[in-house]
């Protein structure tokens, strides 16, 4: 599906938004502190239902608004859908509903709008914490695999209560959980041991097609023996001791990494700003191709200032892989348009004071 039409009331420095957005996506072009990326925050938050930037929906509200509320129209071979999202400060409140019906719970209206957001920020991928990586992974095989989100909710839950007992020394409570856990890591672990087999060749390739000579690779960090349950019992019981005394478990894939080498070293040290940028660019690429495969249409890419800090060539060669004209909506930020690779032929909208007007002539580039 894509994205035909946004409704925003209150979000971010947005008073009030009624946009029509291109079939192809467009580029949004405005000085710093205008509001290009409130307005990829709002396209984007009915993804995930928050912000892309980490923010509490709290501080999401305009100022001396009461609340925020967005619309977002979907147009799709398979029908139309409306997806509205809404969060008031009084009470704390968010409301979701999708064709105009409220959902009693989020996870309904999860993948019904897929989109996938790169930040400046997001070069943390590569040169952040394990967290970081965690995250992404989760992120990307929650909205492609209803297996995989079952899993992970299960497992987060079954953690965090084996955590507090263990925080409260009781451990006969604290082992009583080891079974969840086993039945459900075991599911999360497979499932990102096959991401990492599938497309750490995919990754490796965009890699290098976005200009990176030197050799990348990269690897899955923690016990692969974990994706079978019947390796949990012994691993879970050599730790007993360690999890007790820290009131933590200590196994598992809540512990677990994503390594990026750049000619057998790592990426985050011995990789320049520009190299850690492009193989994080490759990562969000990755991310929607796994999309596309899985759920049948691709994704939309949201690129905030993608193409600052790589050089020309990186530049176009970025450009000629977002498959802009081939069935897939780009929005993307840039302070002007000469920061732009020559040959983006998108739509321009101008932005300010959170308001985008779209020009009657011109593309891009």
């Amino acid at each position: 599906m894509r994205a035909g039409r946004l409704e925003a009331t209150g979000f971010r420095n947005i008073g009030s938004l009624d946009l029509v957005l291109p079939e192809v996506g467009a580029v949004l072009l405005g000085p710093n502190g205008q509001g290009k990326t409130n307005l990829l925050e709002a396209i984007y938050y009915p993804v995930l239902f928050r912000s892309l930037r980490g923010a509490r929906d709290l501080d999401l509200v305009r100022f001396g608004d009461p609340g925020f509320h967005l619309r977002l129209h979907l147009y799709g071979a398979a029908g139309d859908r409306v997806v509205d999202a809404g969060f008031t400060s009084t009470g704390r409140r968010k409301r979701i509903a999708l064709d105009g019906a409220e959902t009693t719970r989020l996870t309904e209206a999860l993948g019904v709008w897929l989109a996938v957001s790169f930040l400046p920020t997001d070069v943390t991928l590569i040169a952040g914490g394990a967290s970081e990586r965690r995250q992404f992974l989760d992120r990307v095989l929650a909205l492609s695999s209803p297996t995989y989100l079952r899993a992970l909710r299960q497992y987060r839950a079954a953690l965090d209560q084996r955590n507090a007992a263990l925080r409260r020394g009781e451990a006969d409570a604290a082992w009583a959980f080891d079974p969840l856990l086993a039945r459900f890591g075991a599911t999360v672990t497979a499932e990102r041991l096959d991401w990492v087999d599938r497309y750490g060749p995919a990754w490796r390739a965009l890699t290098a097609g976005l200009g990176e000579p030197m050799p990348v690779t990269v690897r899955y960090t923690g016990r692969s023996d974990l994706a079978g349950s019947e390796a949990w019992p012994e691993a879970l019981a050599a730790q007993r001791s360690r999890d007790l005394a820290t009131g933590a478990t200590s196994v598992g894939p809540h512990r677990d990494d994503l390594a990026f080498d750049l000619d057998d070293a790592p990426l985050r040290v011995a990789g320049s700003t520009g190299q850690q940028r492009t193989a994080a660019i490759a990562l969000k690429l990755c991310e929607r191709d796994t999309l596309e495969a899985t759920r049948g249409s691709p994704p939309a890419l949201l690129l905030d200032d993608v193409f600052a800090e790589l050089d020309r060539g990186r530049q176009e060669r970025l450009a000629e892989r977002l498959g802009i004209g081939a069935g897939r909506q780009v929005f993307i930020t840039a302070p002007r348009a000469d920061e732009l690779p020559p040959g983006l032929e998108l739509p321009i909208f101008d932005v300010a004071s959170g308001a985008a007007t779209r020009r009657s002539t011109g593309r891009a580039a």
